[in-house]
């Protein structure tokens, strides 16, 4: 018999290429993951991990056992997630990530809604940034991801996930209060050629949308400031240090010195929540996923 605990940490191996990621991802011990994997290999009587310079790589036969254990534990969480339907209850635990401006603008409120309806719901969040919830979720190291996408630009998603809707999110230009264009109703975004931006982190998908979308209008950015949090970036616009795109969700209160001004050609990011195929029928998942529709309704 194949034990399934010891395929979990095979798998996990597999998708993070190394002892120390899948220990992390599994929340346990390097030395564990060493044990279960020599179990393993006594169990089937095949070697399954080979030296590859300080690491180790999956041999032959760990490849192969490592497709069938990706597929057995999606059959589990199937399983899991029929059973749970067939019960009808909103039990077990839920493990959620958003990204910092959809933690603050919607956890508070759909996670209390949550807590409130169904009270022997765990509940575990944390901030992650997008494409990290959805590795999160593909991985099975959460069960739902708050993620997003820009109206120009959308995020790929791996197969085997789903996704619901939450909202639109308006962004507008956030600007010193003395700014050559603090006072226009609207603005176009090309009359930012001669300022220095506020952005996000260098690889992160929304400082890879403003690039993009800069330069899709002959624009090459000026970036003299990069902060991953709204708050801290409209902290330092408010220090007349540039300007920054400001979406609506998370943004309250913005500090003195700031005012924002709608972008002409609507700019707008699409926020969603992703989940696995698998756990599709989970009472719990279908609960979250409408308490975080109800939470996006409340601020539109």
């Amino acid at each position: 018999m194949l034990n399934l605990e010891r395929l979990r940490t095979l798998d996990a191996l597999a998708r993070h290429g190394s002892v120390s990621g899948a220990a992390e991802s599994l929340h346990i011990t390097t030395s564990a993951v060493s044990q279960q994997m020599s179990k393993l290999e006594r169990e089937i009587g095949r070697q399954l991990l080979a030296k590859n310079g300080r690491g180790v790589r999956l041999t032959d036969a760990g490849r192969l056992l490592a497709e069938h254990a990706a597929r057995i534990l999606s059959q589990v969480e199937l399983a899991r997630s029929d059973l749970e339907a067939q019960r009808g209850e909103v039990v077990g635990e839920l493990r959620l990530s958003a990204f910092p401006t959809a933690a603050r603008g919607l956890f508070p409120h759909a996670l209390s809604a949550l807590r409130e309806r169904h009270p022997v719901l765990r509940l575990r969040s944390c901030e992650l940034e997008p494409e990290h919830g959805i590795a999160g979720v593909v991985r099975g190291d959460l069960d739902l991801a708050v993620v997003l996408d820009w109206y120009n630009k959308p995020m790929a998603l791996p197969d085997g996930l789903v996704k619901a809707s939450i909202l639109d999110d308006p962004a507008d230009v956030a600007m010193p209060v003395d700014h050559r264009l603090a006072g226009r109703a609207e603005v176009d975004l090309a009359e930012f050629a001669e300022d220095e931006w506020i952005t996000w982190g260098e690889g992160e998908f929304c400082h890879e949308w403003l690039m993009f979308t800069l330069r899709s209008k002959g624009i090459e950015p000026i970036v003299g400031h990069r902060a991953a949090e709204t708050h801290t970036q409209l902290g330092l616009v408010a220090a007349g240090l540039g300007v920054c795109i400001a979406p609506l969700l998370g943004r309250h209160p913005v500090p003195d010195g700031v005012v924002t001004v709608p972008v002409r050609q609507r700019v707008r990011r699409h926020v969603y929540v992703v989940w696995r195929a698998d756990a599709d029928r989970r009472p719990s998942i279908r609960a979250a996923v409408k308490a975080l529709r109800a939470a996006g309704e409340s601020l539109t």
